[in-house]
């Protein structure tokens, strides 16, 4: 018994927060499990994999975004149509400027700047809701989209293409498998090991708790099986396919903002302005310079989502866009984003997303319509939420309760003074 209570205790990493994000792995896994038996093995084979990761790559890189934005407390309905405007300014560049496609890059990164800087001067300068700001951008860039295209599409050069529907080449001796794939599985292999003996080294410097060596043994196996049995479906695609670019440049921006959002001070800002901007600005936390940057951040990887999807599609449409904000806040509060700012993580909005996508794919799969599979994904969302709430009001375990437990109004009030704001980040540590 004891050891079970160890696993159940110190399996997560004991804490709520990564409880949770687990959880949600586990949830992700029963999904993939039942339309793995539903469509007869077609799930996990490997062009499946492969394509369903190029099909929802640009929608992850907008949840990296959309929680940031969410976690400070805003909301933002403008990235669909950001993106598209950036996609069609950067096809344009290309077919009509002659523009090499690596400066046509560098130049939607820009144009996605300029855009988010002119909707974070809005929120955080004007005191504009963000919600009110990017409505208008949602139409704004739209008819900008429409108007610059002429609502027609625009081809991109096949350079251009690698980024949308480009993959890891083959190098190296002939295995039957795509080499460059395994060396990043070891790799991904290597940082969970590495990142879990430092974690031990880290609490035994600071004289905390440890969890026993083997929870921390099965912890690595876990992570590591499930890597490597992705590494191999991935590596043993058909000739000529592997691990996707789009799905490189998600992962090495899950990394940087993963660090960002963990252990940096601008990353604890947000979650701190988020949890109680209030005590956060009597903290020292610079508000308004916050909520700038996240919103401007939230265009820059818009414009790059834009711009994967149009590689992928060879060109850019009247179409690119729509519904995508949507899909992105979903990801975000399936992956355990708080309504109420202050809570998320990255690597949970990921996790979210996934389960929208596997959900899509499986769906599709088995031949359901786009209706219905609309009607299903909705249900989905509402009830993983609703489930939580009934939960909390039953007196039964809720995550969600679990987690707001210390912001309840009926927590003891602490004055507005210079130890609220030394209280505060200590409050919203365990969110990130």
């Amino acid at each position: 018994m004891s050891r079970f209570k160890d696993l159940q205790k110190n399996l997560f990493g004991g804490t709520t927060s990564n409880a949770r994000q687990f959880g949600m792995i586990f949830t992700l896994v029963a999904i993939v499990v039942l339309f793995q038996i539903l469509t007869d093995g077609l799930t996990l084979r490997s062009d499946n994999l492969i394509a369903l990761f190029q099909q929802n790559s640009y929608i992850l890189i907008l949840a990296i975004g959309m929680l940031m934005v969410i976690v400070a407390g805003h909301i933002d309905l403008s990235v669909g149509s950001v993106a598209a405007f950036a996609g069609i300014l950067v096809a344009k560049s290309m077919a009509e400027w002659d523009l090499p496609w690596p400066l046509a890059i560098v130049f939607g990164l820009l144009v996605g700047a300029a855009i988010g800087a002119w909707q974070g001067f809005w929120v955080a300068y004007i005191g504009v809701p963000a919600f009110i700001v990017t409505l208008a951008g949602m139409l704004i860039f739209r008819g900008g989209n429409q108007w610059i295209g002429n609502a027609s599409t625009v081809p991109v050069p096949e350079g251009f293409w690698s980024i949308g529907s480009g993959y890891l080449p083959e190098v190296g001796p002939k295995t039957g498998y795509n080499n460059l794939t395994l060396l990043l599985g070891v790799a991904a292999c290597l940082a969970v090991v590495w990142r879990e003996v430092q974690s031990r080294r880290t609490r035994h410097a600071m004289d905390a708790d440890t969890a026993p060596m083997w929870i921390s043994v099965l912890r690595i196996a876990v992570m590591v099986g499930v890597i490597l049995f992705a590494t191999l479906r991935f590596a043993s695609g058909r000739v000529g396919t592997s691990f996707p670019i789009s799905g490189i440049i998600l992962v090495a921006l899950v990394i940087l903002y993963s660090f960002y959002t963990r252990n940096t001070a601008g990353g604890r800002h947000i979650y701190a302005v988020g949890g109680n901007s209030r005590a956060a600005e009597l903290s020292g936390v610079k508000l308004r310079r916050v909520n700038f940057l996240v919103m401007m951040n939230m265009s820059v990887l818009a414009a790059l989502a834009g711009m994967i999807f149009v590689a992928r599609s060879q060109a850019s449409g009247p179409q690119d866009g729509i519904g995508w904000e949507l899909d992105a806040i979903a990801a975000v509060f399936i992956g355990g984003a708080a309504v109420s700012g202050g809570i998320g993580t990255i690597s949970g909005s990921i996790v979210g997303g996934l389960v929208m996508a596997v959900l899509n794919n499986g769906l599709q799969l088995l031949g359901v319509g786009s209706d219905q599979v609309q009607v299903i994904k909705g249900l989905v969302l509402l009830l993983a939420v609703a489930l939580d709430v009934y939960n909390k009001s039953q007196g039964r375990f809720s995550i969600i309760g679990s987690i707001m437990r210390p912001f309840r109004r009926e927590a003891p009030a602490v004055p507005a003074t210079s130890s609220t704001a030394g209280h505060e980040p200590a409050k919203t540590t365990v969110s990130g």
